[in-house]
């Protein structure tokens, strides 16, 4: 494999290029930086592509293609059969608020549904309002705070034969561990329910495949992932051929267009479509070649070399503080069971002195519960201060790192 040229890759983030000290991006797991090519898609479809679709004209034919290119790249990153299950939104918590108002009518009262103690809020308030609007009843799986994962056997305890659907993340935002999502399916579908997968967090490090897994229903974020603000929801499509879509009378049966809203935001569109496309470069100039997803999935492995080492270091980095704890995977030999993301706290000092302290060494990190309030309801940590928050993406290097590091002991003494 070719090394991973992360001075080329740098380059191409005008947030991070041109200036000999940028600031640091440990904020990724809350979005990511842009990479030239996508800010330029995005500008381009809204000189040329700003019309409405539908029309006779050319440049409605112009914001059509835009829009048919966007449903084919979704389809390459989540490892789609076709685009016609790819339902492009405003974000993963709107897409899921959305398709658990159709999902909801599947159900009856006394209908059970099951969420875990490890997911966003965004994969979380969607099914408890759905749960409380139909007289359903929650039941609720907890990590296992040793493999810091759900484990199956912990899944199956809480189906019964009235679960109608199972919502579960393929990774934390908070604690960064990867669920064997594939595992988790079969026990749903074991009871013929429905299985919603998270994969927000995911995406940014590892290309999900929604054949391999036989999900119903997954999502991702396009701005975690070095896109626009906008997220993809794919579904299987028979699924979203028997559900009832919450639309406007005169909006089209077909997919995927009973699903989507009013009318569609073109320029992020084209940048959904760039997004994709610098995923391909990165396999481009790492020595893979094929399709644009196997071009995608040579990137990834790329970056996920490149990642690795940082993340190991970060770890080791952090644990040497005293009066640190990490919550979630230290363990070398289970790096590949979790992103890179890494959340600690201190005994003595807030998790908001810390974000502060680097924050005025531009050094970006998050601080509190980042909407992570059910996995810090099972740590039992303090909804306010939660955790210090650092993510790793591939535009990340080794001096960085060190630069964190050593701002984090200073803080702490």
């Amino acid at each position: 494999m070719t090394p991973f040229p992360i001075d080329l890759v740098r380059a191409r983030f005008p947030a991070i290029a041109g200036t000999d000290r940028p600031p640091v991006y440990l904020d990724n797991a809350a979005g990511t930086q842009v990479p030239q090519p996508v800010i330029d898609a995005v500008a381009r479809a809204m000189a040329d592509g700003a019309c409405n679709l539908g029309g006779k004209f050319a440049g409605s034919h112009r914001a059509m293609e835009i829009w048919d290119a966007a449903h084919v790249a979704g389809a390459d990153i989540v490892g789609a059969p076709s685009p016609r299950g790819v339902i492009i939104g405003a974000s993963m918590t709107a897409l899921t608020l959305h398709m658990s108002r159709s999902i909801a009518l599947l159900c009856q009262p006394g209908d059970e549904i099951v969420l875990t103690r490890m997911d966003h809020e965004g994969d979380v308030a969607p099914w408890l309002l759905m749960a409380r609007d139909r007289g359903l009843t929650v039941r609720w799986v907890p990590f296992d705070t040793e493999s810091w994962q759900i484990e199956p056997d912990a899944l199956r305890a809480v189906m019964g034969p009235r679960t109608r659907l199972v919502a579960m993340n393929y990774a934390s935002n908070m604690t960064g561990s990867i669920n064997d999502i594939a595992a988790l399916v079969r026990v749903v579908h074991e009871f013929g329910a429905l299985a919603y997968v998270d994969a927000v967090q995911l995406t940014p490090h590892h290309l999900p495949d929604v054949q391999a897994l036989d999900c119903d229903f997954l999502v991702c974020s396009a701005y975690k992932f070095f896109g626009p603000h906008m997220a993809v929801l794919w579904g299987r499509e028979r699924v979203l051929e028997m559900l009832e879509a919450y639309k406007c009378r005169c909006s089209s049966d077909d997919l995927p267009e009973k699903f989507e809203h009013g009318t569609p935001q073109t320029e992020l569109l084209a940048g959904l479509t760039a997004t994709a496309d610098y995923l391909a470069w990165l396999g481009d100039v790492t020595g893979h070649a094929g399709t644009r997803r196997q071009r995608m999935l040579g990137g990834y492995a790329a970056f996920g070399a490149h990642e690795t080492p940082l993340t190991l270091r970060l770890i080791a980095g952090i644990l040497a503080i005293p009066g640190t704890t990490i919550h979630g995977i230290t363990n070398p030999n289970r790096i590949s069971q979790r992103v890179p993301t890494v959340s600690f706290t201190h005994d003595r000092i807030s998790t908001h002195t810390f974000a502060q302290a680097l924050a005025d060494q531009n050094i970006f990190v998050w601080s509190g519960h980042n909407y992570a309030l059910e996995p810090a309801r099972q740590l039992g940590l303090d909804e306010d201060t939660g955790v210090v928050r650092l993510a790793i993406a591939h535009y990340n290097t080794a001096e960085e790192i060190e630069r964190v590091l050593v701002a984090l002991a200073e803080v702490a003494g």
